[in-house]
């Protein structure tokens, strides 16, 4: 077996072992090695990693052959990519009828390809389901040329195709095109505006020298411990903003019940609902793992390597905090008088 530390010997029984009475044998199988397996996943993805990098069979065998003690020959190269891209166009297929989601974060992040000669940023979509018992799975990576609505339902009507079923939560980005996607959709599900991204449209429209403040008073807000205590510091701000900085009140404002959605939750769920962080974290973990290629060969590659990492174990999604609240029942949204 090949590993990351090289070649392993395994030795493997062989055996037939009774089934039910009077049925014969069957030949047993290692739930621990896949028949015909000789290398982990993690040298897979080492591999398709290379390769999806724009490396060529030549070039990967030549940069692992220290490595692997020159096991790794151009047929290896070729093989593993093949089973690579066969896994990903079967798991851009899979049966999602028996994925119990409740919640989707949505959002989409930049990466460099390139693209007729040139260095080009694109957007990847990437849908993030989040089960009942609290680990977060991915649903879905797509090149769509960019994050208009359209793009963003086909993405989601792809998933509904194959058998998601509508989630209880959203929590997106805030993107305009995903909105309208969601809301033609699922208009009756709750959507969370990203808090992150809001903090972040609140300092563009503020000065510089009034930057401090505003995160002040913005973080009061949104970290505050009950509801009603997160509902009177926005009206406070809004009545303080208002005169200081009208823009960054009027983009507080057009946010409006969505920025506040997570309220609806049990409070142990606040934490995770109020940001598409989980998405960020994946994205800043993503770009490390290829920090030396400043740009990849092309969308589609990057989309796959996204999926690839993950499908390896090399980035791994850890459970929601306190899942056990997730399947709780939503409360009413809270009326709020905008006039402050």
């Amino acid at each position: 077996m090949l590993g990351s530390f090289g070649p392993v010997q395994i030795e493997v029984p062989r055996a037939r072992m009774a089934v039910a009475e009077g049925s014969g044998t069957k030949e047993w199988q290692s739930a621990a090695l896949s028949r015909y397996a000789r290398m982990t996943r993690a040298v897979e993805a080492l591999i398709a990693g290379a390769y999806l990098s724009g490396t060529n069979t030549r070039r990967v065998k030549r940069a692992l052959v220290a490595l692997f003690g020159g096991a790794v020959g151009k047929d290896v190269v070729s093989r593993t990519w093949r089973k690579v891209r066969t896994d990903w166009d079967a798991w851009n297929a899979r049966d999602l009828a028996d994925e119990d989601v409740v919640r989707l974060i949505l959002d989409g992040t930049v990466v460099r390809v390139r693209l007729d000669r040139k260095a080009t940023n694109i957007s990847l979509l990437v849908v993030l389901g989040v089960r009942r018992d609290g680990q977060k799975v991915l649903l879905a990576v797509k090149n769509m040329g960019g994050e208009s609505e359209a793009a963003w339902r086909a993405t989601l009507d792809g998933l509904v195709g194959r058998g998601l079923r509508t989630p209880d939560f959203l929590i997106t980005d805030g993107g305009a095109g995903l909105e309208r996607a969601l809301a033609a959709l699922w208009p009756d599900v709750p959507a969370q505006r990203c808090t992150v991204h809001k903090h972040r449209n609140l300092l563009a429209h503020a000065p510089d020298a009034l930057h401090e403040e505003v995160t002040s008073d913005y973080t009061d807000m949104i970290y505050a411990k009950t509801a009603n205590e997160v509902q009177a510091r926005r009206r406070a701000f809004l009545r303080k903003w208002r005169l200081r900085c009208p823009a960054g009140s009027a983009s507080l404002e057009e946010a409006g019940d969505r920025l506040f959605a997570f309220l609806r939750l049990p409070p142990s769920q606040w934490k995770s609902a109020r940001t598409t962080n989980a998405i960020e974290r994946l994205r800043e973990e993503f770009k490390r793992r290829i920090k030396t290629r400043a740009v990849l060969p092309s969308a589609e590659t990057a989309a796959m390597l996204f999926w690839a990492l993950m499908a390896s174990g090399q980035i791994i999604m850890r459970k929601v905090d306190r899942w056990q609240t997730l399947g709780e029942k939503l409360a009413d949204p809270m009326p709020v008088d905008f006039a402050a």
